[in-house]
């Protein structure tokens, strides 16, 4: 139990305030609460529009302001930790709070209910729930969570994969010791990262090297009933994404593409991007009504939750069924690391 509470607090971190998603969740909530604030405090509904609209002439400049200046120090905020980045997001409302408080009041001669301190407070009160709410919103998609679920998975598919790569290993030991050996590391690789703590992105190219050694394995195991496809002439490799993204789709599509079929198939990998965006596209045969196919929808689950963990709206999972092929299609914002 203890170890579960730490792993918690070594996964908070701070919202993404770049993140368009985390920004319009921010402007949602923070109205909301405006909104029944305002409801609360009037007798009326002919009242309330007027006390509505005062709230929004105050504390919306305090909100955009809020938010502009912490889209500037996300780089920041992001290297001091979930404790300090939380109180830099709720010192800086109430700072805006205090100044549009001195500045309306002094320089423009408006008549506000309260003192500075009123202002400073409804703003830190805001802050805070919505601070609240997005802490929520990541510990109920947090990786202890959704691991655990890929980690279901896994356990089922996993020694079936074992069993079978340590076979195909066993029939060219002899025949072709080095082939062998080779295979050997790279099933020692592949465990080595399904056991790691995969919770921060990595590199498109490091992902795109474990697929390869996935591949090599069932390509040892399935031989010419496996053909692959790659189309990465257009990849990024400095793309950040989430760890065993790709690869558990690679292995659906063999297990519940691949296999079923006696002449077995081509499976297609094409990786690009776009302006701003990095896309992941993947194709498989597809064999209508096959109860083989089923147990795809898990894997697929858990990504999508995943990436709505670190990038909220600004990515997508998009899957198509065409005739006997099935079709993946991973959008997610290029982002890059920064030097620290």
């Amino acid at each position: 139990m203890a170890i579960i509470k730490q792993n918690a607090i070594h996964s908070a971190k701070s919202p993404d305030f770049r993140n368009l998603g985390i920004c319009l969740r921010i402007l949602v909530v923070a109205n909301l609460m405006g909104l029944f604030a305002s409801l609360a405090a009037t007798s009326t509904l002919a009242d309330w529009l007027p006390g509505f609209t005062r709230w929004c002439a105050f504390m919306q400049p305090v909100l955009l302001a809020s938010l502009l200046a912490l889209y500037a120090l996300q780089p920041w905020l992001a290297r001091l930790g979930a404790v300090g980045g939380y109180a830099i997001a709720l010192w800086l409302p109430a700072a805006f709070s205090l100044l549009a408080h001195m500045v309306a009041v002094h320089a423009l001669d408006f008549d506000l209910p309260g003192g500075p301190m009123r202002s400073i407070m409804l703003a830190a009160g805001i802050a805070s729930i919505t601070l609240a709410y997005l802490q929520l919103r990541q510990r109920a998609l947090s990786p202890a969570v959704t691991e655990a679920r890929l980690q279901a998975l896994q356990a089922r598919i996993r020694p079936h994969f074992l069993f079978n790569s340590i076979n195909a290993v066993l029939s060219i030991v002899r025949s072709d010791s080095k082939r062998a050996e080779t295979a050997l590391m790279d099933m020692a690789d592949l465990f080595r990262v399904l056991m790691a703590d995969n919770r921060e992105l990595v590199p498109l190219a490091q992902e795109l090297a474990l697929c390869r050694q996935y591949l090599a394995l069932e390509k040892l195991r399935l031989e010419n009933r496996l053909s692959i496809d790659w189309q990465v002439d257009e990849m990024p490799p400095d793309a950040l994404i989430p760890p065993l993204i790709l690869q558990p789709l690679l292995e659906n599509a063999i297990y519940h593409g691949i296999e079923p079929l006696d002449e077995g198939g081509s499976v297609s990998i094409q990786l690009s991007s776009t302006r701003d965006e990095l896309h992941i596209r993947l194709r498989n045969p597809y064999q209508p009504g096959s109860g083989h196919h089923q147990g795809n929808r898990m894997a697929i689950g858990n990504i999508r939750e995943r990436l709505q963990l670190h990038f909220d709206a600004e990515a997508s999972l998009n899957i198509s069924q065409d005739g006997n092929e099935y079709a993946v299609h991973i959008v997610i914002p290029y982002r890059k690391r920064t030097a620290s």
